[in-house]
């Protein structure tokens, strides 16, 4: 199979030939940069062995490198025809499977892996995350290729223009850390914006609080209103008037105990601040 990945008029050829197109809503771009993947499967920093999903292969890229370094790969792939190229290409390779169909919805039904790497599609790349995080499937070692302005908010800090309830949710699971900036040129088809390659190394403090995903939604949700106003809204929400007291005081209590001013607001908390927060309100969920 006469297939170049790191030319744009290879691929390109490569996709008349085998009538294969790009659909725009899969968001898919093939990485033709050789050093800037290889850095980015470095950055596993996975011993021979290891198993990695990968999410978004495309046509084998990454794949290739992966199996190279003789790691087992799960490789999940929602465009049937690049499924059937990956198939023909390492179906006889041992240690690769491949799971077909978009990837939010198959990936509860596989078994857990200690890492993952992914070129994730602009359109899925902070869903995804989001829910892998929100359902408890993390990885020892994430190394993932994202929008630059995702990567932005995944790693920024309380306070900062780019801080959101998305920067806290990966704070919760990961120390984050920005590996590369990845300009257009090293994509085909170009994207109209840069990417950026990210690490996320797991923290050995997750699990967090039940109450801690929905009570970030909600203190986020409004950012114009202050934490006093915001919090009393979801104690409404969540408790109403089992625990007995109006969701005021039940708002005026836990902020009493964090130490937090009623007049800040969750742009500026750290997740320390939510992880408190949200210890104090269980002791109320079990009015519910």
């Amino acid at each position: 199979m006469d297939l170049n990945y790191n030319s744009a008029a290879g691929l390109r050829a490569f996709l008349e030939q085998e009538g294969l197109g790009m659909r725009k809503k899969y968001g898919q771009n093939f990485l033709i940069n050789p050093r800037t993947r290889q850095d980015l499967v470095d950055a596993l920093e996975a011993e021979p062995g290891a198993e990695v999903w990968e999410i978004g292969p495309g046509l084998g890229a990454m794949t290739a490198l992966l199996l190279e370094k003789g790691f087992s790969v799960r490789a999940f792939e929602i465009d049937p025809g690049f499924a059937q190229v990956l198939k023909r290409l390492f179906i006889s390779e041992k240690g690769f499977s491949l799971v077909e169909g978009d990837a939010m919805k198959t990936w509860p039904s596989q078994k857990e892996s200690p890492y993952l790497l992914g070129n994730l599609p602009y359109n899925i790349a902070a869903a995804l995350l989001a829910d892998l995080i929100e359902k408890g499937r993390l990885f020892t070692r994430m190394v993932v290729t994202v929008q630059r302005e995702v990567a932005l908010r995944m790693s920024a800090s309380a306070g900062s223009k780019d801080y959101s309830s998305f920067s806290v949710l990966c704070a919760s699971a990961y120390t984050v850390k920005p590996l590369m900036l990845i300009r257009g040129p090293s994509f085909y088809p170009r994207p109209k914006v840069d990417s950026m390659g990210v690490l996320l190394e797991k923290r050995n403090t997750f699990p967090c609080p039940a109450l801690f995903y929905p009570l970030l939604r909600a203190l986020f949700g409004s950012r114009r209103k202050t934490i006093k106003n915001n919090l009393a809204g979801f104690a409404a929400s969540r408790f109403g008037k089992a625990a007995g007291l109006p969701a005021e005081d039940i708002c005026a209590e836990v902020l009493a105990k964090s130490g937090l001013k009623d007049s800040e607001r969750a742009e500026n908390l750290g997740l320390e601040a939510f992880l408190t927060l949200a210890n104090l309100l269980e002791e109320y969920d079990h009015y519910r």
